[in-house]
């Protein structure tokens, strides 16, 4: 029976995928409308699953051989997942209209874009859904796959050069944590008869793991899945690829970033059993603050809206290696909660980016004109992201930053300092830009991009859960987040 669960996310989105690629080869002419519906359909599919899942008895072994089980962890990161996921797909049904009228995607390449569409969020899942370490590396290097794809169907040379760098940066990274599944199953045969690489034995048998030898093992895991979550200094390819990507493409690619955190989680807790805080917790804030400084001085200098967004997510990235690295289980209680909310602020902000694109054909801020005059709803749709990604009250982005940095002023205040002025600098960048966009005069007169419907529920929807979000902590996400931090050992 567990294994339906399985069946039941990857039948929707294997079936669809086939169709959607079939369609695309012999029926080139075929209405994108058409395929967007079967995406939809999935999307709901696996909003209404994940949902399930998190209300389940949990931990739920899902085949015999013990390769996938659901925990509350994994429940949680999949109900973000599927969010964007059905978010996106509503979103696309106006997004992609506007980019065939446009010509900048073929008609004859629509059922490769959905088929990839449909096939992403599944890899994406099934690492969440994995037991076992190298079965996670698989689904993450398939995630990259399916994200190439997604790019390189626009019609535009920079496409290819941002998709090449992607895998370049982010695969070379991946031979890395290759090696350190190697080291780390070779410590296991010492603790474990035969080895393993299962989540839960690593889990039980951590304490008698020589904390040295784990070091070793996670400082290559770390370089690999570091790169997937965009953590300085492997967040190159990060703003390149946000840039040229489709704002639909780019907030469910997001979830790819949670994925390379989700491992990074994992091997977190298990060198936190075997008693290797003293290496582990010195690295995760050494990389935490540079990505955040890094960031923070990069958002000064910024013309180009989704560069901006890019260079957000890394700050964002870093304030959660920081608050893993504090080794409190409150701070991980917020990091865990920032997961949620900033996937929805990345959302929100893409959502917006995506709309001014299509009205002003650029994502340059020099581009913009009467914005509140032509789309009002993107223009406060980029206004309240922006506000929700400095930290701003009343937003869920605020609870995690003022509960993090007042841990860390208890335990370092030079710490503290150095990252409080790196998230100053992160809001000074966004401020300045926000007013070069809206400080502009009106311009020469502009043709209104008639917003489809389903371009801006996305939107209000993301508006509406960030301030849910930024005003009460439900009972309910509270026992989940609590269970998270219990299940991972602290």
């Amino acid at each position: 029976m567990d294994s339906f669960i399985i069946i039941a996310f990857a039948a929707p989105a294997l079936v669809i995928a086939g169709l959607s690629f079939f369609l695309g080869r012999f029926r080139p002419d075929i209405d994108g409308s058409v395929l967007n519906t079967l995406i939809i359909v999935e999307a709901a599919g696996y909003m209404a699953l994940s949902l399930w899942l998190i209300t389940a008895e949990l931990p739920i072994f899902l085949l015999e051989n013990g390769y996938f089980f659901v925990d509350t962890l994994g429940a949680y990161e999949t109900v973000i997942t599927s969010t964007l996921f059905l978010l996106s797909a509503v979103y696309a049904r106006g997004y992609l209209a506007s980019l065939l009228d446009r010509g900048e995607i073929d008609r004859s390449l629509l059922g490769l874009f959905y088929g990839a569409f449909a096939l992403l969020p599944l890899v994406i899942v099934l690492g969440f859904l994995s037991n076992n370490l190298a079965l996670l590396w698989i689904f993450a290097e398939l995630s990259t796959l399916f994200s190439v794809i997604l790019l390189v169907t626009l019609k535009a040379r920079e496409n290819i050069t941002a998709a090449l760098k992607y895998v370049f940066v982010t695969s070379t990274a991946m031979l890395f944590a290759f090696i350190g599944i190697i080291i780390l199953f070779a410590l296991s045969r010492e603790v474990f008869p035969g080895g393993t690489l299962n989540w839960t034995e690593l889990m039980a048998s951590a304490a008698s793991i020589s904390p040295r030898l784990y070091s070793f093992a996670f400082v290559f895991l770390f370089i690999g899945f570091a790169a997937k979550a965009g953590v300085v200094p492997f967040h190159t390819w990060l703003p390149t690829v946000y840039v040229r990507a489709p704002s639909v493409v780019a907030v469910v690619s997001g979830a790819v970033l949670n994925l390379g955190l989700y491992a990074i989680f994992r091997l977190y807790a298990i060198g936190h059993r075997a008693g290797d805080d003293a290496f582990l917790n010195p690295l995760l804030i050494t990389f935490g603050a540079a990505s955040i400084l890094v960031a923070g001085l990069a958002l000064i200098a910024r013309t180009n809206t989704k560069k901006l967004i890019a260079f957000s997510g890394i700050e964002q990235t870093g304030l959660i290696l920081l608050a893993l690295g504090l080794g409190s289980p409150l701070a991980l209680f917020w990091a865990l909660f920032h997961k949620a909310g900033n996937a929805l602020v990345k959302a929100l902000l893409f959502f917006s980016a995506g709309i001014f694109h299509r009205q002003y054909r650029s994502n340059k801020f020099f581009a913009v004109t009467n914005p509140f005059g032509l789309q009002p709803l993107a223009a406060w749709g980029l206004i309240l992201g922006a506000a929700a990604a400095i930290g701003v009250p009343m937003l869920p982005v605020f609870l995690a930053k003022f509960n993090i940095l007042s841990i860390m002023a208890s335990q370092a205040l030079p710490l503290f300092i150095g990252v409080l002025a790196g998230f100053l600098l992160v809001a000074a960048g966004f401020g300045y830009y926000l007013v070069r966009v809206f400080s502009q005069g009106a311009g020469d007169p502009v043709e209104r991009y008639p917003t489809p419907l389903t371009m801006k529920l996305p939107i209000i929807a993301a508006i509406m859960a960030l301030f849910a979000m930024g005003l009460y902590l439900p009972g309910w996400l509270e026992t989940i987040l609590d269970t998270i931090v219990t299940d991972l050992g602290f």
